[in-house]
């Protein structure tokens, strides 16, 4: 028996491609172009915009025929036993390779942004917590173990990470994201594209791009960035995530920017994705966003003019479905209304990470591992440091915390005895459980009462809930202000709850107006703090909330953005002093709830001053965390003060813990530029570094500045480095400065290409 071409694993994989796509008909190009998503819920309640609308219809029988290109959902749709689950898309994807000519199975595709999305697996803290370490190793470590849970189960493809950099906080999805910052966003989303991408899982970089930007905060509104903030923000960490992580997919976002649909975006899809980037992956359309051009964005009169307008700018695969791509294709390119060059350009990439994937290989087999255990030990160990390391102690000004092991405790407040108040909008139990209130959580998820009760056995701990997270009903404060008037400490546990389209007060469509803390929490901790007795906030939450009511009248304050499932005993480990809080803000918390919404990147007259009685500096500034040691950073040193603008600087210093417990801290380089052709951010992050620190033991790190760091996009759209002076600031936060080198560049202006040094690059050594 002769082996076709297409079929040999000796042949380049282009080569192989290029022969299975001169065998295929229209019908069996097009087939691998969409997905199908089965059992998806057609009754108003889904997990994805106007998923009732959108339902296709098809015959699925008649459907695979042809192929298929990609499977949505198989364990994100309905709870399902992992085991039983793996079985049954191993037997979809036998059926899938026998009804069609070539036998290719689909790609199978699933969500896992704060872990694997399905029934029992590990509810990892989510994005936003993953910022708040400062830690890239450790989540990357997270990010390997998601993709090895995947593989097992069958899947080839994870619908993350979120690259979007926060530009408004009152967006619901700011949760799902990494923080305000892009150097951060795409160092840490970077460090979780290699952990996925290492375990033969295909990473796909979302949403590209702008699309946190929209208007208003409002999730899905326009995009009105400049230019410049489109280049400077919103693009860099995208780049960061393919140039050294290697992703291999990357989602369109739902979003337009200045009248341009990101999905029919061809100077965005093509000209800087792939001819200026050099991507040579998959790009698929978020969850029927191609349909949305028609729908929505009313830029297609019919779903085939859809169709056209996102296979011309250069999406893929249309997923979760066949809307646009099926049959409304087919026909438009039968009538000669969509050129075929374009279903072979879009099909041959796809086949193309098929062959990588190895599913066009003769030996190819669906059969899940023997045993899945997708809420190991490991896992949780895992979740359970990066939640510890994910917790921001914001104040403690008298040394309130830890708290003593035999206090009299009042614990109060929505989020204490709710295993909910950990996870995030897109965990499992949070994600689709909710449609499926019979069902147990599948995970053993801790509350951060029963933490504390067994992290402080000797303490005498008593509860009062006060209210809800977001209704009106304060009939329960009465009992709360007893239970605190009545011991040494109270620690109230706010925030929000995560949920999907207005189902939540966090998550996706979950927006809001302002940033004060849902319902009448806020009116609760008032009467909290009216009683004289110390009160330690604790907020659990997806966004920062404003908090300058309560400055100066708290004992103590620490933040933990959904600490995931191992995130009880994390925070009650702060509580208690076991864990010595390291957690760094990645997005500012506001002194004022509205009309201020703020990331720290302002430039001149987005600060404070004198024309304007709106002051929108934070409470707590970007980067800004305590700790329960004391640190002394000596023995600051730069190179020469003077570098081409093609150069490079150095800048050491000794960091020593002073204090008699081990902790960590993040050491962080800012830069100021102080006259530029265009106006820049006062100052932005280029470099940190996390160091963990015994007592009494230092370490000296380096920072290796590149001139490249200082470049912006100029008047002209150019990414330049410019001459000039610039300071470079160590700082604990973007508002805490410790050292400063004053560097002078010299030389002409200096254009960048795709080669530009995209990060800070920094050593440790021991101290003399």
């Amino acid at each position: 028996m002769t082996t076709a071409p297409w079929r040999d694993p000796a042949l380049p994989a282009a080569a192989r491609v290029d022969d299975l796509l001169s065998r295929m008909t229209l019908e069996e190009k097009t087939a691998q172009l969409y997905g199908v998503w089965v059992g998806a819920a057609t009754d108003g309640d889904g997990v994805a915009p106007l998923q009732s609308q959108m339902a296709a219809d098809y015959d699925y029988d008649e459907l695979i025929t042809h192929g298929l290109g990609q499977l949505t959902r198989s364990y994100g749709t309905a709870p399902v036993d992992p085991a039983l689950g793996a079985q049954a898309l191993a037997r979809a994807q036998r059926r899938i390779a026998a009804a069609g000519r070539f036998g290719i199975p689909a790609v199978a595709h699933e969500e896992c942004l704060a872990g694997f999305t399905a029934w029992g697996a590990t509810a990892y803290p989510v994005p936003l917590a993953w910022g708040a370490t400062f830690d890239p190793g450790l989540v990357e470590e997270m990010a390997r173990r998601i993709g090895h849970d995947l593989r097992a189960a069958g899947v080839h493809q994870g619908l993350a990470p979120v690259l979007d950099v926060v530009r408004d906080p009152r967006w619901g999805r700011v949760e799902e994201t990494i923080g305000e910052d892009p150097y951060l966003v795409g160092t840490i989303g970077t460090a979780y594209v290699r952990g996925l991408e290492s375990a033969g899982v295909v990473a796909t970089l979302k949403h590209f791009a702008g699309y946190a930007s929209s208007a208003g905060a409002r999730n899905l509104a326009p995009v009105r960035a400049g230019v410049r903030e489109f280049a400077d923000v919103t693009l860099p960490p995208f780049e960061m995530a393919l140039r050294e992580g290697g992703a291999r997919s990357v989602m369109a976002a739902y979003t337009d920017t200045d009248g341009i649909p990101a999905s029919a975006d061809p100077a965005l899809l093509t000209g800087l994705l792939r001819e200026e980037w050099g991507f040579t992956g998959t790009v698929v359309a978020d969850y029927f966003g191609i349909a949305f051009l028609q729908t929505l964005h009313r830029v297609a009169g019919s779903p085939a003019e859809a169709a056209h307008a996102a296979l011309t700018a250069g999406i893929d695969v249309e997923l979760p479905s066949l809307n646009c791509y099926g049959r409304p294709l087919l026909e438009a390119v039968r009538a000669g209304e969509v050129p075929e060059s374009v279903v072979d350009r879009a099909a041959r990439r796809v086949l193309l990470q098929k062959c990588e994937l190895g599913l066009l290989d003769e030996d190819w087999d669906p059969e899940p591992a023997a045993a899945l255990d997708l809420d190991s030990a490991a896992n949780r160990d895992v979740a359970g440091r990066l939640a510890q390391e994910s917790v921001v102690l914001l104040d403690n000004p008298d040394g309130l915390l830890p708290l003593a092991s035999d206090t009299r405790i009042a614990v109060v407040g929505p989020r204490a005895a709710d295993a909910l108040a950990m996870l995030g909008c897109y965990s499992f139990p949070s994600h689709v459980l909710p449609r499926h209130p019979e069902v147990p959580m599948g995970i053993d998820i801790p509350t951060v009462l029963d933490a504390l009760r067994t992290e402080l056995p000797d303490a005498k701990v008593t509860f009062a809930e006060g209210c809800g997270v977001s209704d009106p009903d304060a009939s329960g404060f009465e009992e709360a202000v007893a239970r605190a008037s009545e011991a040494d400490v109270c620690v109230a546990f706010l925030g929000d709850r995560a949920g999907l389209f207005g189902r939540g007060t966090s998550g996706e469509g979950c927006d809001v107006t302002d940033l004060r803390l849902p319902g009448v929490q806020g009116e609760l901790l008032d009467r909290l703090v009216a009683t004289g007795v110390p009160v330690v906030l604790v907020l659990l939450t997806g966004r920062p909330y404003a908090l300058g009511r309560w400055h100066g009248r708290l004992g103590a304050v620490v933040q933990a953005f959904f600490p995931g499932e191992e995130g009880g005993a994390a925070v009650a480990g702060v509580l208690s002093g076991r864990v010595n809080p390291s957690g760094r803000l990645p997005v500012s918390v506001p002194r004022e709830p509205g009309g201020q919404p703020w990331t720290y990147l302002q430039p001149p007259l987005g600060l404070a001053g004198e024309v304007s009685n709106l002051d929108p500096t934070p409470l707590y500034a970007f980067g800004h965390g305590r700790s329960y040691t004391t640190f002394a950073w000596d023995d600051f040193a730069g190179t020469a003060p003077e570098i081409a603008t093609d150069g490079s600087y150095d800048l050491s210093l000794t960091v020593r813990n002073t204090g008699d417990r081990a902790g960590a801290e993040v050491v962080q380089l800012y830069l100021h530029d102080p006259v530029a052709s265009v106006t820049r951010p006062d100052v932005r992050l280029i470099g940190y570094r996390r160091l963990e620190l015994e007592p009494g033991a230092a370490a000296r790190v380096t920072f290796r500045f590149h001139a490249d760091l200082s470049a912006f996009t100029d008047r002209s759209g150019t990414r330049v480095v410019e001459p000039g002076a610039l300071e470079l600031r160590l700082a604990a936060s973007s508002a805490e400065v410790r050292h400063t080198a004053h560097l002078a560049l010299t030389g002409p202006v200096r254009p960048l290409g795709a080669d530009r040094r995209l990060r800070c690059e920094t050593e440790v050594s021991p101290a003399e």
